[in-house]
């Protein structure tokens, strides 16, 4: 007799791998006219710089003039990494690619065949019913209006974002006007997006193995302006005059940006969390277990209100209740990919 689904225990060793795999995304400068005919790549430059005291200082300092004056003369030497256009050229190319893969119904790891059991029927009647068509059409949306550009969006005179279908049997492109698409709405009826998330949702949902793009984006940002790669994290908090205090990714040389701040991007569809009482409403956040949004050092999802993913994943694992927006939560973490299993220990 099968164990009633109420009664399985949560596997102790849990993972899915993501079905959304960016690659790294390469910088280039351009110029508008001739944007995908050539384009050079864009090197990192290191700046030294004298800078000010800005930090907030002690009371005593504060309410000493004299003892002020001497805090600000001292000098606030910096060397940083930048990255910016050519003196002709006023565009920037940031190129990538996004590998798109089927199997979420199935984790990677568990250990616990009756809970796997359970899932995979569970996944099965999402995959029958919604057929991730509500997934892959933010996806879509998200590759179309360029919000992986980040910063380098902001003050964009245009944005195009040309895609190719890379797999073998299946060539295929589309351009979109990526101002036009927007990132306030997830979701856009423009027939070339709807054509794209089709191809995303036949992914995920096993019609086909995988999808493999390729990712162009324009961003015409002016003569020489500045860039934004990703910066890298500085482990080494040392004090050392001669180490930089801003180092900016690279590849071979090129400058670059991370795939997990391009896969941040992609996945930055969830509107379907608890709103706040007060403030704004800030749009989408990312897929995150607790919806965390480190900038605001808040978190959307939590425990308490039952709105995380443990609570309603091992709901959703059983098949018990879950609305069409909390399915829509859980599936596409999976697609985010992690480790879930719960420890033995308290």
């Amino acid at each position: 007799m099968a164990p009633k689904k109420d009664s399985i225990k949560n596997p102790s060793v849990l993972a899915y791998e993501k079905k959304l795999v960016p690659s790294d995304g390469r910088f280039y400068g351009t110029t508008w006219n001739k944007r995908t005919e050539s384009a050079t790549p864009l090197k990192l430059q290191e700046k030294s710089v004298r800078g000010t005291i800005s930090n907030r200082l002690k009371k005593a300092l504060q309410e000493d003039p004299a003892k002020l004056d001497a805090e600000v003369e001292k000098p606030n030497l910096q060397t940083v990494d930048s990255c910016a256009l050519g003196s002709d050229q006023d565009t920037l190319k940031l190129s990538y690619t996004l590998k798109i893969l089927s199997g979420v119904e199935k984790p990677s790891a568990c250990n616990s065949t009756e809970f796997s059991a359970s899932y995979a029927e569970a996944a099965k009647t999402y995959i029958d019913t919604e057929g991730f068509k509500e997934l892959a059409h933010r996806y879509a949306t998200n590759i179309a209006n360029a919000r992986f550009l980040w910063r380098n969006r902001v003050g964009a005179e245009r944005i195009e974002v040309i895609v190719n279908v890379l797999n073998e049997d299946d060539k295929v492109s589309w351009i979109f006007d990526a101002k036009a698409v927007g990132i306030q709405n997830p979701t856009n009826n423009d027939p070339n997006i709807l054509a794209l998330a089709e191809k995303i949702a036949d992914t995920l949902s096993g019609k086909r193995e995988f999808l493999l793009l390729e990712i162009n984006a324009y961003a015409q940002v002016g003569l020489s302006q500045d860039v934004y790669p990703s910066e890298e994290l500085v482990l080494d908090k040392s004090n050392s005059k001669s180490k930089k205090s801003k180092i900016l990714y690279h590849i071979d040389g090129i400058a670059a940006m991370h795939s997990q701040k391009i896969g941040n991007a992609l996945r930055t569809i969830d509107t379907w969390y608890p709103q706040p009482e007060e403030g704004d409403n800030i749009g989408a956040i990312a897929i995150e277990v607790y919806g965390a949004v480190t900038n605001l050092g808040k978190a959307y999802r939590t425990p308490k209100a039952h709105a995380d993913f443990y609570s309603l994943f091992e709901k959703f694992a059983r098949s018990e209740p879950l609305s069409e927006p909390q399915q829509h939560y859980v599936m596409a973490v999976l697609v985010r990919g992690g480790v879930f299993g719960e420890s033995g220990k308290d």
